[in-house]
C-alpha cells in the first residue's frame, strides 16, 4: 500500500497544476537551500585544500620527531644518544641542529636572524634543498658557506654566490668582566651567501649554515647540538617511536612530534575552519526559514483540501506529516542540487585554477567523502527540525471556518 503522506506530498512538490504563489515559495526555498548548500561544501572543501597545502609547505621545515636537552641548551652525552638513535630500526637518519640569535650586516645595512647551523645530514631529513629557487644549497666544503632566507637577502641586498661580497654575522659573547677591545663583546664571521629560500612564514629571516660555523661562533666543542631532528621510516609510528625513546633516555631528553612542534599553528587553522562552519550551519539555518515560509503557505492554500481529507476520515496525524515530507522533499532536492553544483564548481577550480589568491597561487580545493557527509548533515538536521515543527497543526485550524 502506498504511503498516502508521502505520495500527496510529491503532488503538491511535482504537480504543475496549483497556485503560483505556493509553486514559486516552493522553488525558491528549493534554491535558497542550493545555493546554502554549494556554499558550504565549497568554503568547507577549501579549507581542506589549504590543510593539505600547509602540509606540503610546512613538511620540508620539520622532522618528524625533534630532541631537545631537558635541562639546558646543549645535548649531553652526544655520543651516547646518537648509537641509541643508530640502533633504533624506525630512524632512517638524524641531523644535529644548532640555532641561535645572530646579527648580520653587509654594506651599512644590518638585521636580526636566526642562525641554523646543521650538519650534512639535515638534507636527509628536512630535504630544504629542494626549496632553494636561486643560487644553490651549500656544499659544506667550507663552513662559511650558508643558505639565506629570501626576504632577508632582499632586506640586505647581499649578491648571492659572488665571491666578492660577503656579509659579517656577530655572535654576543657569554660571560663577565670588563670589556677591554671589540673581541670582548662577540665572535664575528665573513659568510658567502651561496643560495636563497622562501620561509614560508616558518623559517622567516633565517641562516642555514654548517653546524661548524655555529659552533666556533659560541665556542662550542665538537659535536654539540642544541636540537636532533629524526626523519623516521613510517612517519605514522612517530607516537611510538618517541615513546621508546623516552624509555631508553629517561628525562634528560625531551622529544616532540611534528604535530607538537607546530600544535599552535594547527589550532589555529582548526580553530578557523570551526568557525567558517559555524558561520555557514548560521546561514543554512537562516535559509531554513524558506521552507518554513513555504510549508506555511502551502497550509494556507490548501486549507480547503485538507478540511476534505478531515471529513472523509483522513487522520490529522497524515496531515501533518504530509507537510513533514514536503519540507523533507524539499530539503533533500535543495541538499542533492547543492551538492552537485558545489562540486561541479570545485572541478571546475581544480581543472582551470580560475580563482586565485595571489598571482601564482590558485585557491587549493580539495573534495573528501567527509565534507559531503558533514553538509548534508548540517542541511538535513536544521531542514528536518524546521518541517517537524511547522507541520503541526491543529485540527482547529482546519474545522473553523
Amino acid at each position: 500500500m502506498k504511503n498516502i503522506p508521502f505520495y500527496i506530498a510529491s503532488r503538491y512538490l511535482l504537480a504543475k497544476k496549483g497556485s503560483t504563489a505556493v509553486t514559486f515559495i516552493t522553488w525558491l526555498a528549493v534554491g535558497a537551500m542550493t545555493v546554502a548548500v554549494a556554499a558550504m561544501f565549497v568554503i568547507i572543501s577549501v579549507f581542506s585544500g589549504l590543510e593539505d597545502l600547509n602540509k606540503d609547505l610546512i613538511s620540508n621545515l620539520h622532522a618528524d620527531l625533534t630532541l631537545k636537552s631537558a635541562s639546558g641548551k646543549t645535548i649531553k652525552n652526544f655520543d651516547q644518544v646518537g648509537k641509541v638513535l643508530s640502533d633504533n630500526k624506525e630512524i632512517l637518519n638524524y641531523s644535529r641542529i644548532i640555532e641561535e640569535k645572530v646579527y648580520i650586516n653587509f654594506n651599512g645595512k644590518g638585521d636580526i636572524a636566526y642562525l641554523r647551523g646543521v650538519d650534512s645530514a639535515y638534507i636527509k631529513v628536512n630535504p630544504i634543498n629542494k626549496d632553494v629557487f636561486y643560487g644553490t644549497y651549500p656544499s659544506f666544503k667550507y663552513s662559511n658557506e650558508v643558505l639565506m632566507e629570501n626576504s632577508l637577502d632582499n632586506r640586505l641586498s647581499i649578491p648571492v654566490d659572488s665571491s666578492n661580497h660577503y656579509a659579517t654575522v656577530f655572535m654576543p659573547k657569554a660571560g663577565t668582566g670588563i670589556i677591554n677591545k671589540e673581541e670582548d663583546i662577540y665572535n664575528k664571521r665573513d659568510i658567502l651567501v651561496t643560495g636563497v629560500f622562501p620561509g614560508k612564514d616558518q623559517l622567516d629571516n633565517y641562516i642555514i649554515s654548517p653546524i661548524e660555523l655555529t659552533e666556533e661562533l659560541l665556542s662550542l666543542p665538537k659535536k654539540s647540538a642544541y636540537q636532533i631532528v629524526i626523519k623516521l621510516k613510517n612517519p605514522e609510528n612517530a607516537d611510538a617511536v618517541k615513546q621508546s625513546l623516552l624509555s631508553s633516555f629517561g628525562k634528560s631528553i625531551e622529544i616532540k612530534t611534528k604535530e607538537e612542534e607546530n600544535a599552535a599553528f594547527w589550532k589555529m587553522i582548526n580553530t578557523e575552519k570551526m568557525f567558517i562552519y559555524l558561520i555557514f550551519a548560521l546561514v543554512i539555518f537562516i535559509t531554513t526559514f524558506n521552507l518554513a515560509g513555504a510549508i506555511i503557505i502551502l497550509q494556507l492554500d490548501k486549507k480547503e483540501q485538507a478540511k476534505s481529507l478531515i471529513s472523509l476520515g483522513f487522520p490529522l496525524s497524515h496531515l501533518r506529516m504530509t507537510y513533514f515530507y514536503t519540507g523533507i522533499l524539499i530539503v533533500v532536492s535543495g541538499v542533492i542540487t547543492g551538492l552537485m553544483l558545489g562540486t561541479a564548481l570545485c572541478y571546475f577550480q581544480l581543472y582551470t585554477e580560475f580563482f586565485r589568491a595571489n598571482e601564482v597561487l590558485p585557491f587549493p580545493v580539495k573534495i573528501v567523502g567527509k565534507n559531503y557527509l558533514i553538509v548534508a548533515l548540517t542541511a538535513s538536521l536544521f531542514g528536518f527540525a524546521i518541517s517537524w515543527f511547522f507541520s503541526k497543526i491543529s485540527k482547529e485550524y482546519i474545522t473553523k471556518s
